[in-house]
């Protein structure tokens, strides 16, 4: 009787999702991934987590529907397709792309050194480890790593803020470490334009670095620290790299679900913040907490790792004051594809990743191998 009624949760589901989704893609990888990351215009890098076996790491091409025109009903390709591929011993649990280059570079378990990889050209299908990097302190929390759009090709990397630095990648010269004595741990790094990168501590603490100036640091907490035990965060970007230095909006995210948005250029107090509307019943693992800004949709974020969905959110109409709030759309497709077989364990989102200039198209990745790309409705009045 149960496996009857989940069959027509499913089928109900399916023909509701032809009104709740423009575009709606499902692949299922060998093994999960909790890294989507974008290395060209139609294509993304993926790579599985895995502690106990060796790993994949893959270019995976979009499919062409995603980017055809006119009538795309006469597209015969609607599924993603490996591009350039490799192996590595060690889980990947971080990955970026260095921009303007073919190389991404990734993060392991905790003590583990950094690797830079190089993606085949037209006339290899291969992903090589190239080299490697070796962190400052030899901490037990993840490493996190972020990549910038200017200068020479290098990495910010740091599990700790005292281990914080960029790291040529050519050279493996250190351009910079943070000057810092404190051990806390860090949840989020990532640049706010060529001189200065934002770093989010696991308490909430937000740091504005200057990299001209290794000394000069700004502390800020935005909002209320009490909303829980442990923080993210998402710096507002615009579809193109050179609207990145303009943008200075950042939203922290709590493993309790509450949401703070700041201005780094005022940290006195928040911009706006929400409670959102998250299962609280355990607590969700803190590698999948994400929160990320739409590129190409003003005001709106995503949400995911608190369960099997993707959750969007408009903040235009936050207030400072902390209220409930419910998502304008959720993206139950994990749940739904997990849901085929009556005894499997509830998927759970590892991470998701807007697309950078379609405005409501998202990829993401869940604990069953599932990877979506969706084109979400937006059906209130005016929007399409």
């Amino acid at each position: 009787m149960e496996e009857t009624s989940l069959e027509a949760d499913i089928d109900d589901w399916f023909i509701e999702s032809l009104k709740l989704y423009s575009d709606l893609h499902v692949f299922e990888l060998q093994e999960p991934t909790q890294v989507i990351e974008w290395t060209a215009e139609k294509s993304v890098c993926v790579a599985g987590y895995s502690t106990t076996k060796t790993n994949e790491i893959l270019e995976l091409l979009l499919p062409q529907k995603l980017f055809a025109k006119g009538n795309q009903g006469l597209c015969s390709e609607r599924d993603f397709k490996v591009g350039h591929g490799g192996f590595s011993e060690e889980s990947v649990n971080r990955l970026k792309h260095i921009a303007g280059t073919r190389c991404v570079v990734t993060s392991g378990a905790p003590g583990s050194k950094l690797q830079v990889w190089q993606i085949g050209e037209d006339d290899s299908d291969t992903i090589k480890n190239t080299g490697c990097i070796e962190p400052k302190i030899s901490s037990d929390k993840q490493c996190r790593i972020a990549s910038g759009s200017a200068g020479a090709a290098c990495v910010l990397h740091g599990s700790e803020f005292r281990d914080i630095q960029i790291t040529e990648l050519a050279s493996g010269r250190v351009l910079y470490a943070m000057d810092s004595g404190s051990s806390d741990p860090v949840s989020g790094l990532q640049f706010v334009d060529g001189d200065t990168f934002l770093v989010c501590g696991e308490r909430g603490d937000l740091c504005l670095c200057d990299t001209r100036a290794p000394s000069a640091l700004q502390m800020g907490r935005p909002g209320d620290r009490g909303g829980g035990s442990f923080w993210n965060m998402g710096l507002k970007r615009g579809p193109s790299p050179s609207d990145a230095a303009a943008s200075r909006t950042v939203a922290q995210l709590s493993s309790s679900g509450q949401v703070v948005v700041s201005d780094l250029r005022d940290p006195r107090g928040p911009l706006c913040r929400a409670q959102l509307n998250v299962p609280h019943e355990t607590p969700p693992c803190p590698d999948f907490v994400t929160v990320t800004w739409a590129p190409a949709l003003s005001d709106h974020l995503a949400v995911s790792g608190f369960d099997g969905t993707v959750q969007i959110y408009d903040t235009a109409d936050w207030g400072p004051e902390l209220k409930e709030t419910e998502p304008l759309f959720t993206h139950r497709g994990h749940v739904m594809s997990s849901g085929f077989e009556a005894d499997a364990d509830a998927a759970l989102v590892t991470t998701h990743v807007w697309h950078p200039w379609k405005p409501r198209t998202v990829l993401s990745a869940a604990t069953d191998g599932s990877l979506h790309v969706w084109d979400w409705v937006d059906d209130r009045a005016g929007n399409t």
